[in-house]
């Protein structure tokens, strides 16, 4: 496993990242923003990108994750219960 870089909820994902991937996180971090108030204050939370046999991996402070299938294309968003 290979550490990549960490950002901000809500801010741009990192370029190197696949677009399907790039467009999970902000979905993630659009919906998460919207369900921000005075009790829930998120402004703080972070992703962290790892990379895992060269496929990337993004966890959000609250345990949300996004993996990304290379064969389909395709972005997995896994949520904490």
């Amino acid at each position: 496993m290979q550490l990549g870089t960490r950002w901000t909820l809500g801010a741009p994902a990192p370029e190197r990242l696949p677009q399907t991937v790039r467009d999970a996180i902000a979905a993630v971090d659009a919906e998460v923003l919207a369900l921000s108030s005075a009790d829930f204050d998120p402004s703080g939370w972070r992703w962290t990108l790892t990379w895992l046999e060269g496929r990337p991996i993004a966890e959000l402070d609250d345990g949300t994750v996004v993996t990304y299938d290379a064969v389909a294309d395709e972005a997995v968003v896994t949520q904490q219960n």
